[in-house]
């Protein structure tokens, strides 16, 4: 089979990742329940932040959230793995800036994620995600963000949503842990 996963809060708990490096880099002492309450990706609101602040402490923070300490969700690298040896084609497909692109797929191998150079595609909007993701005629997409999982034609693709506060919402069937995904497949 071919699989296709997104990188950023589909494999790797990254929002949560940058509200700490927020809490951290502004001082303020925001309840981590407010962020799983959050009904929108963007952080910046609940640090009294506007979306020009919250734009320019993304930007400025962009190295530490994307190449620091970010943990994988648990059974992830682990799940990955096995359907790597079990011989399924996995193929990731982010729209982490170009100018990431490398360095995230050398930190991708480094935390032990199978990656193969073919099947990794980064730097592009959401719009050209989409047609990657068509494109590579997978059997199955995982991702987060409602805009892209909403356009996606599911005739002959299985669409799956990695649960988030922010895509309860939609009407698509849901992973909520990564050890469950043997059992979908």
């Amino acid at each position: 089979m071919k699989l296709g996963f997104d990188i950023d809060d589909t494999l790797i708990n990254l929002r949560e990742h940058a509200f700490h490096i927020y809490t951290r880099k502004l001082g303020k002492d925001v309840d981590i329940a407010a962020f799983h309450a959050l009904d929108k990706v963007n952080i910046h609101e609940i640090f009294d932040l506007t979306a020009e602040q919250g734009k320019q402490m993304w930007i400025s923070s962009m190295e530490e959230i994307y190449f620091t300490d970010c943990p994988p969700y648990p059974a992830a690298i682990e799940t990955l793995q096995e359907l790597d040896k079990r011989g399924h084609e996995i193929y990731y497909i982010t729209a982490r800036p170009k100018k990431h692109g490398e360095r995230t797929r050398q930190w991708m191998i480094d935390k032990g994620f199978p990656v193969r150079d073919e099947r990794f595609f980064y730097g592009m909007q959401d719009e050209e995600k989409i047609h990657i993701i068509e494109e590579l005629d997978l059997d199955y997409y995982f991702d987060d963000k409602p805009a892209v999982l909403n356009t996606l034609n599911q005739d002959s693709l299985k669409v799956y949503v990695k649960d988030q506060s922010y895509n309860r919402h939609l009407d698509i069937p849901r992973i909520m842990e990564w050890s469950d995904l043997m059992k979908i497949l």
